[in-house]
Formats: structure tokens, C-alpha cells, sequence
């Protein structure tokens, strides 16, 4: 999946923060023996993640529709010609 440059900038900062919660994860896991509450702080991290990856936002809609209708309105300029030809060409009488 192709990602655009604000996409990209929204993963970063969502690793920004996730990350030092998964190192705390770990730290509780490994060396102070709390697998409970290492694992808690792991699937935060991975939920942080997810959301960010997965769930739409409102700011997410504009674009989504944007996009659609772009594709819809606008043709490029090797589309005309394909489209042309692939009708039916038979009359009706």
C-alpha cells in the first residue's frame, strides 16, 4: 500500500509515542518479572498503532471523498480512447 507523505508523518509521531510504552511493556515483561502489567503496556503500544493504521477519522473523510470523486470526474488522457472502444458497437433499430 502506497503511502502519502502526511501518512508517513502520522506514523512516525504515533511511534514517537508508542514506542517508549512498549520499551516500558518489555522492562515490566523481562526484568521486573510483571508479565501482567508488561503485557498491558505491550497491547497499548499495539493499539496505539492499530488506530492509527486502521480506524478512519474525521479528519480522514475529506480526503477519502475527495479522492473518489476525483477519480470519477476526471479522466486521463489515455482513459478517453480505452473507454471508446470497449462499448458495444451494434445499432439499434
Amino acid at each position: 500500500m502506497a503511502r502519502g507523505v502526511l501518512e508517513t508523518i502520522g506514523l512516525a509521531l504515533t511511534l514517537v509515542f508508542a514506542l517508549p510504552v512498549a520499551l516500558l511493556g518489555l522492562q515490566f515483561l523481562v526484568l521486573d518479572n510483571r508479565p501482567l502489567l508488561g503485557a498491558g503496556f505491550l497491547a497499548i503500544a499495539l493499539l496505539m498503532i492499530a488506530v492509527e493504521q486502521y480506524v478512519t477519522t474525521p479528519t480522514d473523510l475529506p480526503g477519502m471523498v475527495l479522492g473518489e470523486t476525483v477519480g470519477k470526474v476526471v479522466t486521463m488522457p489515455g482513459e478517453k480512447e480505452a473507454d471508446e472502444g470497449s462499448g458495444d458497437d451494434r445499432e439499434i433499430e
